[in-house]
């Protein structure tokens, strides 16, 4: 069996797509390809890519529904967005929908590649330290990406997944904004603080974690502790 780390692209411009394979196929990866929204999804749930480069505009389903798909349908290896636009909202819409980092174009192979290369490093080595945490009345499979709150079945975002097995894994533990911006989206300042405070509050709401805020406490100006179980 090949160790080669297998990349599926999707991407509508035909010129932009074949150099990108080009390239990765010369760096000793294996790649796929798609250049529209549908054939991407379906090519993404039955090749298992170790990572998925994915265009926002695409002619057919849009990326963030590609996105959207790949997530609901299992997938659960790093996204990263290619995209024109340099709106801060798109930017976190690609994160809420399950992205993991996104290149504006036009970019550099040089930065793509370095971006993929982190990606990977993290999902290889960010395994985690319970694959089941359970408090109160919800529990959490971080391995199958189930949660569970007051027995109903609720989905997480796979950035929402990520920054709750961050705050489990560092359970009591005050977290700067600083420090959740570098650990679950890799970043140093890329990213906007509010990036951090939108999520913590869908994953608040997910949890029926409503004000006094019994799970997750705001430590007012500094970041954020996780309490769930203490």
């Amino acid at each position: 069996m090949s160790d080669k780390k297998r990349i599926l692209i999707v991407e509508d411009e035909r010129q932009i797509l074949e150099s990108l394979k080009d390239f990765f196929i010369l760096q000793s990866y294996e790649v796929l390809g798609a250049s529209n929204g549908d054939d991407g999804l379906a090519l993404g749930l039955e090749s298992s890519p170790d990572l998925v480069v994915l265009d926002i505009m695409l002619p057919g389903m849009h990326g963030f529904d590609v996105c959207r798909g790949l997530r609901s349908g299992g997938y659960s290896g790093p996204v990263l967005f290619l995209t024109a636009k340099g709106e801060e909202v798109d930017k976190l819409t690609g994160f809420d929908v399950g992205g993991d980092d996104y290149v504006t174009k036009p970019f550099s192979l040089l930065e793509l590649h370095a971006r993929i290369r982190a990606l990977l490093r993290r999902a290889e080595k960010e395994q985690p330290n319970e694959e089941v945490y359970a408090f109160d009345k919800i529990s959490v499979n971080f391995t199958t990406y189930d949660l569970k709150v007051d027995g109903d079945e609720v989905r997480l975002s796979a950035k929402e997944m990520e920054l709750l097995r961050f705050l489990v894994n560092h359970r009591g533990q005050v977290l700067s904004r600083d420090i959740l911006l570098e650990k679950v989206w890799n970043y140093d300042t890329e990213v906007s603080t509010r990036t951090v405070d939108t999520h913590v509050l869908n994953l608040r709401r997910k949890l029926r974690d409503s004000p006094p805020n019994r799970y997750i406490q705001t430590v007012h100006g500094v970041g954020y502790k996780f309490v769930g179980g203490l």
